[in-house]
C-alpha cells in the first residue's frame, strides 16, 4: 500500500517547497485575477492608500476579527454613499487596496509559517539527540538513576512543547487560505454591488 502512494506523494512534492509543512499547497503570492472577476482596474486604483476613506475601509474589512457579513455590509454602504461619477473609480481603488493589503498579510503569514517550520526541524533534531543521549546513559551499568530520571523528564517536557507547537502549526496552516477566501468574498461583493447599480 505504501509503495503505491509514493509516486503520488512525489508528484505532488514537485509543485511545492520541500520544507513547506502544510497540507495546503504553497502559493507565495496571489494574482488579482484569482479573486477579481470584474472589469480591469485602472492604473489610478493603485493610489488607493492616498484616499483616506478607501484606506480606512480597506483596514476595516481586511481585519479577520470583523465578521464577513459585517465587512460586506460596510462595502455596500460605502458604495451607496458615493456619487454616481465616483462609484467605479472608488470601488476600483477599494478592490486594489483589499488585494494589496490582504495579499501582503497572507505573504507575511506564509513567511512566518516557514520560519516556524524551520524551528520545528531544529527542535526535532535536538530531541532525537537528547533521546539518543538518554538511551546511551541508560545503557551504562554505573549510570546515576537520578540523572537518568532528570534527563528523561527534560526530554518528556521538550517533546510535549514540540508536539504542542506541531498542533499549533496545523491551525496556522489554514490562515493563508482563510485570508484568500475572505479576499475573494469581499471582491465578489464589490462586483455584485457594481452589477446591481447598472
Amino acid at each position: 500500500m505504501i509503495a503505491t502512494l509514493v509516486p503520488i506523494a512525489n508528484a505532488n512534492a514537485k509543485n511545492t517547497d520541500p520544507d513547506w509543512p502544510c497540507m495546503q499547497r504553497k502559493v507565495p503570492q496571489l494574482s488579482l485575477g484569482q479573486v477579481w472577476n470584474g472589469p480591469n482596474l485602472p492604473p489610478a486604483a493603485k493610489d488607493w492608500s492616498k484616499d483616506s476613506a478607501v484606506s480606512a475601509l480597506v483596514d476595516e474589512v481586511a481585519a479577520r476579527r470583523l465578521p464577513i457579513a459585517e465587512a460586506q455590509k460596510k462595502i455596500k454602504d460605502f458604495a451607496a454613499s458615493l456619487p454616481a461619477g465616483q462609484l467605479v473609480p472608488k470601488t476600483a481603488m477599494l478592490v486594489q487596496g483589499m488585494f494589496d493589503h490582504m495579499d501582503a498579510e497572507r505573504s507575511h503569514v506564509i513567511s512566518g509559517i516557514s520560519r516556524y517550520a524551520h524551528k520545528q526541524l531544529k527542535m526535532a533534531a535536538e530531541l532525537r539527540k537528547q533521546a539518543s543521549d538518554v538511551d546511551a546513559l541508560r545503557a551504562k551499568p554505573d549510570a546515576d538513576p537520578d540523572e537518568i530520571e532528570r534527563r528523561t523528564e527534560l526530554l518528556n517536557f521538550a517533546t510535549r512543547i514540540f508536539n504542542e507547537r506541531a498542533q499549533s502549526l496545523t491551525y496556522v496552516c489554514d490562515v493563508p487560505t482563510i485570508i484568500e477566501q475572505r479576499l475573494y468574498q469581499l471582491s465578489k461583493t464589490v462586483s455584485e454591488t457594481l452589477a446591481a447599480k447598472k
